[in-house]
């Protein structure tokens, strides 16, 4: 991953100072909701709040694969994920892939989704081999606009 100034319009500013990838890191995996921006040929892009959480600089989210957002996400993977404060903004662009864990990761993965939601009830998150999950080809981050606006390139 490198780290670079997002770059604006003259008249916006420019930033002089980088965020640091932890500071962006640990805002995902704090993070409750995450907006999802998927694609929807001819018409407007569905946009929906997903539950997820960030593991192994992916977000990993469900959802029955009868959910339009997962029937849009395989027909075309590329997608925007925000996080809700437009103060602290963080928006992720990247690709949704059927992702397979380990079972010692997916049992992770679930302890870390019921522990993050409990309002769902009890062990709700059963571990799952393989779910879909964001790969991050870019994330753009800033607090103080333009001042420390940042991206982190995922190559």
């Amino acid at each position: 991953m490198r780290t670079e100034q997002v770059r604006f319009p003259e008249e916006y500013g420019t930033p002089s100072e980088l965020m640091e990838w932890e500071d962006v890191r640990r805002r995902l995996v704090e993070a409750k909701q995450f907006w999802f921006a998927f694609e929807r040929p001819g018409r407007s892009p569905h946009v929906t709040p997903l539950d997820g959480v960030w593991f192994e600089d992916k977000l990993v989210y469900g959802g029955s694969p009868e959910t339009l957002h997962r029937r849009l996400a395989t027909a075309h993977p590329k997608v925007t994920v925000n996080l809700p404060d437009p103060w602290k903004l963080v928006v992720v662009e990247g690709e949704v892939r059927t992702t397979s864990f380990s079972p010692a990761a997916a049992e992770e993965i679930a302890a870390l989704l019921n522990a993050k939601y409990p309002e769902y009830g009890e062990s709700v998150f059963k571990p799952a081999t393989e779910s879909p999950a964001v790969h991050p080809r870019r994330i753009r981050a800033w607090t103080s606009f333009p001042k420390d606006a940042t991206a982190f390139v995922f190559d």
